[in-house]
């Protein structure tokens, strides 16, 4: 997995998170984050592509935002528990969070979030 980009929320003016894993293959996005069991504040994992997650076998619930391929939030599932599903056909990807980011960056949907990054342009 890469690191080490962040991302902000553009019409709100905050950071959702500043250390970021992207899961873009098979196994990364089947793996996702079933091996922690908490995060820290500014981390979070990009899977993309992905419209529908799941946190069965996760040890702690998580905060999810789910994004176009323009980068806009279509969806968002504050507290999502283990052992649940989240879908959103709109969403080219979804970022998992620790919980508290959606309320604490104040992301609606509708928002457009910016990932800085070398390696990947900004939207």
């Amino acid at each position: 997995m890469s690191h080490g980009f962040t991302i902000i929320n553009q019409n709100r003016c905050s950071i959702l998170a500043q250390h970021v894993r992207v899961a873009a293959n098979s196994r990364e996005r089947r793996r996702g984050l079933l091996d922690l069991r908490n995060v820290n504040e500014d981390f979070g994992l990009w899977i993309n592509p992905c419209e529908a997650i799941h946190t069965f076998g996760m040890k702690m619930p998580i905060d999810s935002i789910f994004i176009d391929k323009h980068f806009q939030v279509r969806k968002l599932r504050s507290y999502l528990r283990p052992g649940r599903i989240a879908i959103c056909l709109s969403a080219a990807s979804v970022l998992e969070l620790p919980v508290g980011t959606i309320l604490r960056s104040r992301t609606a949907v509708g928002d457009r979030l910016r990932f800085s990054s070398s390696n990947l342009a900004d939207a």
